[in-house]
């Protein structure tokens, strides 16, 4: 009896336990959905923003773990400025020297102008000399006609006012070799004017590599990768650290053509976690992809166009992530329910659950 009765109670047990297995069993399987809905296995991820080096350098610190959350602004790496700092004074001594070149480009303009204007002078004073001997000369004319002065004189006249000519002529060029002059002492104004806007450009441009030299965050978001090392020297574009932005977050899954044929960008999407079945996360349809995946190498029956599966994101609100942002974590499998008929009740079981 006692064997009996000890083999009963085994065999009860055996039974009560495949009832409990498959009622978990049924527990954990997906939600059965109408018509108007459609599931798909999917996973979470989050869009990922690399942090990089603008130039080349050395890395001379690393200020965040993988893991550490991080918000946009916050410096999480240091590169080495050393180089670009010295580049810098250098690029300010050009500076200072453009600078004087400027002085003393505008004092030699000045000096042609002031060059000019005794040319100028001096042409009136010609021109007043020419008029003189010309009315010397003609009076002399005059008087040669007359018998009154010898040809001597007459000659001497003609001579003082070629002379006269003559030194007009060379005044008025004189005063067309200090405009050029003048020209030439403007282009180097012009030249030294050009040489201090580019030495500030170069100090601005510096200024700039240095700043950047500070890699700050991009966004709020979880550090995922620590690529360099403090020490290592990178090129530029070079990655650091890989940053997962949190308030950017979808699950990535697939429907097969019918479904996927009747969605809609913003078709409302219920996600379940594995990790956390008891909540129910909202979303929306962000993106239908235009080319199937798992496609046959033929596709000329129904049974086989059934078998064409496209890729489907279903994006969380930003306001809920924001909320939640400390908490969200990528990488974890669940299922993805969407309404494809609009007039469709989401079940009771599919109503929006969120963690307080």
């Amino acid at each position: 009896m006692k064997s009996r009765l000890g083999g009963w109670l085994k065999a009860g047990a055996l039974i009560a336990l495949v009832a409990i297995g498959y009622l978990v069993w049924q527990r954990l399987q997906p939600t059965p959905l109408g018509a108007g809905f459609a599931s798909g296995n999917g996973r979470i991820e989050a869009v990922e923003v690399d942090v990089a080096a603008k130039v080349p350098g050395r890395v001379q610190a690393i200020l965040v773990d993988e893991g550490d959350f991080v918000t946009a602004g916050q410096q999480v790496a240091q590169m080495d400025t050393e180089v670009l700092t010295a580049q810098r004074r250098e690029a300010e001594a050009r500076l200072r020297q453009a600078e004087s070149a400027v002085a003393t480009a505008r004092s030699q303009a000045a000096q042609r102008e002031s060059e000019k204007k005794a040319a100028e002078a001096v042409v009136a004073q010609r021109m007043a000399e020419l008029d003189v001997a010309r009315k010397r000369l003609k009076r002399a004319e005059l008087l040669a006609a007359k018998g009154v002065v010898t040809a001597q004189d007459l000659d001497d006249g003609r001579a003082r006012a070629a002379s006269a000519e003559a030194a007009l002529n060379g005044a008025k060029a004189q005063v067309v070799a200090m405009e050029a002059a003048i020209v030439t002492a403007q282009a180097q104004v012009t030249g030294a004017l050009a040489a201090v806007e580019a030495g500030r450009a170069t100090i601005e441009r510096l200024q700039a590599d240095i700043d950047d030299s500070a890699l700050k965050a991009p966004r709020d978001g979880r550090v995922q990768y620590r690529i360099a090392q403090p020490g290592e020297v990178v090129g530029a574009g070079s990655r650091l650290l890989n940053v997962l932005d949190l308030t950017d977050v979808y699950m990535t899954f697939f429907l097969p053509t019918a479904a996927a044929g009747r969605l809609a960008i913003g078709s409302e999407v219920r996600l379940r976690l594995d990790a956390a079945p008891e909540y129910v996360i909202p979303a929306q349809i962000s993106f239908v992809a235009d080319v199937a995946q798992f496609t046959p190498k033929t596709v000329e029956t129904a049974s086989e166009r059934e078998k064409l599966m496209f890729r489907v994101k279903a994006r969380i609100a930003p306001e809920l992530l924001k909320q939640h942002l400390r908490s969200i974590k990528t990488g974890l499998p669940g299922m993805a329910y969407v309404r494809i008929d609009p007039q469709a009740q989401w079940p009771e079981e599919l109503q929006v659950k969120l963690p307080q």
